[in-house]
């Protein structure tokens, strides 16, 4: 197996969304676009909008929240890192936590899932792009940065000053994680509908 499984104790399990979950998700996602620029969205999308996200992700990749008594408190996807058929096995990567749940290893059982499904997929390469401005501000720190160093990342590429939020400029770095060595005959793609679904609910219990 291409990935390893850390289990951590929180009361959160982590299950596939479904388009039902969308308004939960989105209150979620909504103050980082309201008072981070950790995402350079700059207007909080409609519900209608962000449900079609979420099937238009489940078309292909997987989209996976984290749901506790209270509700979702955190989720993870994939999405094409570039559309050329060439990049297949490589995918961009999105986390968001709820406020308040954040230093609770739950950020790390969802990547760890999503890395999971993803080797199932046969993708090799994870890829993250974050915000970044030095000195830190008020809108984002290196929180993120340091968090993807502890789940496998590492930084291998800087951009500066290409996005503008909150009348400032911020640049951004490349992060990646390896799902394991890169075999000169990978299986092909399969989008993530065609996967065995038990066998995926097996994977998401274990996290």
């Amino acid at each position: 197996m291409r990935y390893t499984i850390r289990i951590m104790n929180t009361s959160a399990h982590i299950r596939v969304a479904t388009i039902e979950d969308a308004p939960e998700i989105l209150a979620v996602y909504a103050p980082y676009v309201e008072t981070t620029a950790v995402t350079f969205e700059l207007t909080v999308p409609d519900q209608e909008t962000f449900t079609d996200r979420v099937r238009n992700t489940l078309q292909r990749f997987p989209y996976l929240v984290a749901e506790d008594e209270s509700g979702i408190v955190g989720f993870t996807y994939a999405s094409p890192y570039r559309p050329r058929e060439a990049y297949v096995r490589t995918i961009e990567t999105s986390i968001y936590v709820k406020q308040g749940y954040k230093g609770k290893g739950l950020g790390r059982r969802l990547y760890n899932a999503l890395a999971a499904v993803l080797s199932m997929q046969n993708v090799y390469n994870m890829n993250a792009c974050i915000a970044y401005i030095e000195p830190e501000d008020e809108y984002v720190t290196r929180a993120s940065v340091h968090f993807h160093e502890r789940v496998g990342f590492r930084v291998v590429g800087h951009f500066t000053r290409c996005s503008r939020k909150f009348d400032r400029w911020y640049d951004v770095v490349w992060m990646e994680r390896l799902l394991g060595d890169h075999d000169d005959n990978p299986g092909d793609f399969i989008p993530f509908p065609e996967l065995d679904r038990a066998e995926v609910d097996k994977v998401l219990e274990q996290q």
